[in-house]
């Protein structure tokens, strides 16, 4: 294998974690606002915790779209393999995702009947989260191949350990929706939003540590990884780094002044999460059936497409920390960007 062939299959899968990443910190808190709505029932509180995210939502969308496209340009047979097994869920959550947007915009000009927009934007929130945790529960599961196609059955995304971990993504969205409001809301809210997330936090420290132990304990290839020795010491900051994370997001929830803390602990814990999927699948990209170098596309695609990446990825970054700069501070009743 030449150079290029090595290198560009790397490149591409540092650019598309990249992308994934930011789409689940960024549109994750906003998902999680959406699953927040079933609990907060207060018609002006609502109007506050829709302005919080109003400015940044639609943009969020970008990381998807980039992942998305990238996965299909620069390594299509992953691509075909994951939409062959995991279509429905995939589907399913696009549609919420549809559903969630167009609430977003039809709730502000059906008001004061907006009854209707209000579920549609909770409930396109709460499937869709629901939705991307089955998908990564089914990855982590494993696909069926044969011969580097999918060679299982339509339905064998569903398994208890692909459900709990729709569930887990659920209460993960909402600590980054609760500490999202710790963050940009004060008062009454604010309040209401501390409490929340302690209660977020405890059940998403609960579900972290259930599939941390599941998923070696299913797959022997993740048991192998992270507890043969040397792994299990040269990993173990991973876990202790997330304790860490968890108790200085608890600080930040406790304690007033510290609104920031909570939700980039918030943050941590979920790149630290990300990190150990990391750990425990590289060098697969569809994890134990292709890895980045046989998924990926011929060198000269792979490279005519990063030409125009490396050009637009820093405009999206800019303009995204543009946006959120502009956007920053509290956001009380009354304000808001519509």
């Amino acid at each position: 294998m030449d150079t290029l062939a090595y290198a560009l299959p790397l490149i591409w899968a540092a650019i598309l974690a990249t992308a994934v990443t930011l789409y689940v910190i960024l549109d994750g808190f906003g998902l999680g606002l959406g699953i927040l709505f079933h609990f907060e029932r207060r018609e002006s509180q609502r109007d506050v915790i829709m302005n919080t995210i109003a400015p940044f939502w639609d943009g969020n969308q970008t990381w998807l779209v980039l992942g998305g496209g990238g996965l299909l340009a620069a390594f299509p047979k992953a691509y075909a393999l994951v939409m062959s097994g995991l279509y429905i869920p995939i589907i399913v959550m696009l549609l919420a995702l549809v559903f969630r947007g167009v609430a977003f915009e039809f709730r502000w000009v059906a008001k004061p009947r907006q009854e209707f927009w209000d579920l549609a934007f909770s409930w396109g929130a709460v499937v869709a989260t629901f939705a991307q945790g089955v998908v990564l529960g089914g990855l982590l599961e494993g696909l069926s191949t044969q011969g580097g196609h999918f060679a299982g059955g339509t339905f064998d995304w569903l398994t208890p350990f692909s459900l709990f971990c729709g569930l887990s993504l659920l209460v993960g969205y909402a600590l980054l929706g609760t500490t999202w409001l710790i963050y940009k809301t004060d008062g009454d809210l604010q309040e209401w939003a501390r409490d929340s997330a302690k209660i977020a936090l405890l059940a998403m420290l609960a579900a972290m540590a259930i599939i941390s132990l599941w998923t070696p304990y299913s797959v022997p290839r993740i048991a192998e990884r992270w507890f043969t020795w040397p792994n299990f010491l040269i990993f173990a900051p991973v876990p202790l780094l997330s304790l860490y994370a968890a108790w200085r997001c608890w600080q930040g929830i406790e304690n007033i002044g510290k609104d920031a803390e909570a939700f980039l602990s918030a943050v941590a814990l979920f790149l630290l999460g990300f990190v150990g999927l990391l750990i425990s699948n590289v060098p697969y990209l569809v994890p134990g059936a292709l890895t980045v170098w046989e998924a990926a596309a011929a060198p000269s695609s792979q490279l005519f497409m990063l030409v125009g990446t490396l050009i637009m990825l820093p405009i999206i970054l800019s303009y995204t920390i543009f946006v959120y700069w502009t956007f920053r501070g509290k956001v009380r009743a009354g304000e808001g960007y519509h």
